[in-house]
């Protein structure tokens, strides 16, 4: 593609004069002198070869070729504006589309308070939520699929990078007519005879694993595992069934009215990370959110143990 014979100030220049038709007029609004304006303007017409205004001592006036030109010049200096605020936009993490992996507590409770806040000031920003279970969330990453994840520590290659946020220990929830929500606190002992249900791939990795080998002659077996942790808080609060799950789940347990008690002897944590790519680097937009989300989750020791979160 040739390149223009022109410049944009010329075609500032151009257009100003054509709407003030006033050399003097145009000087003041683009801030130059009347002759700089109008030498910007000669230089203008010698590069196009055309006669772009009529001139006298009086008047400034097109001529037929800037008449004709004129629409095309503002149409440039328009996109060229348009382009200008988009790179500022991308400059300042204004705009793009973000995506984000989480698995169901947080992609129903904690992400689009975070969401709505952040964007309220970018309304040129979109942010999806990407819901995926716990141990899927790395992949996505790794995939390009999210642009970045958060959710329960997991397993990564050198292709991930992952910085810790807060950390959540294991509890017991249970309906307030169960047994043990009479309890301060529960020893792991005492659910071996507890009808538990759970969510499966997560408890299996940091209940069972931790404790298999503690508790041989007693290990705690759930009477049913499910796939996703909001089944099994749906049934805890129906009095069938206590459920375990980290305190965080809370921003949806205690809506459905559920009871937590601590679990000790020894108390277990879940440690709640996000994830990005170490070899691919985040668009600006994502970068700044995932900037905001660390400054409001990191350390947050009442999202972290007692399910309670509210925007710092």
């Amino acid at each position: 593609m040739p390149h223009p014979r022109f410049t944009p100030r010329q075609l500032a220049a151009f257009v100003a004069v054509a709407q003030a038709r006033s050399f003097r007029k145009a000087g003041e609004q683009l801030s130059l002198s009347s002759s700089a304006v109008s030498q910007l303007v000669g230089d203008l017409e010698l590069a196009l070869e055309l006669r772009l205004f009529d001139r006298t001592t009086r008047s400034v006036v097109l001529s037929p070729a800037g008449r004709e030109f004129l629409p095309s010049a503002t149409s440039v200096l328009k996109h060229m504006q348009l382009a200008q605020n988009a790179a500022d936009d991308i400059c300042n993490r204004a705009s793009g589309v973000v995506r984000i992996a989480a698995p169901l507590i947080m992609a129903s409770s904690v992400l689009p308070a975070l969401i709505k806040e952040y964007t309220r000031t970018r309304p040129k920003l979109v942010i999806r939520i990407r819901d995926a279970p716990v141990d899927g969330l790395v992949d996505r990453v790794s995939n390009a699929d999210a642009d970045f994840a958060i959710g329960a520590d997991q397993p990564a290659g050198d292709d991930i990078v992952r910085k810790d946020l807060f950390k959540s220990p294991w509890v017991l929830w249970c309906s307030a007519s169960h047994p043990l929500a009479g309890y301060q606190s529960i020893p792991w002992s005492q659910l071996r005879h507890q009808p538990l249900v759970v969510a499966g791939r997560d408890y299996e990795r940091t209940v069972a694993l931790t404790h298999g080998g503690q508790f041989e002659q007693g290990r705690i077996i759930p009477v049913d595992i499910v796939e996703n942790v909001s089944t099994a808080l749906g049934i805890a609060a129906q009095g069938m069934a206590a459920t375990l799950g980290p305190a965080y789940v809370g921003l949806l347990a205690r809506l459905l009215g559920l009871t937590m008690r601590p679990i000790v002897q020894p108390e277990v944590t879940r440690q709640v990370c996000i994830y990005h790519s170490s070899t691919r680097a985040m668009s600006p937009a994502a970068q700044g959110f995932c900037e905001f989300l660390e400054e409001q989750l990191k350390g947050n020791d009442e999202l972290g143990v007692g399910g309670v979160w509210r925007l710092r």
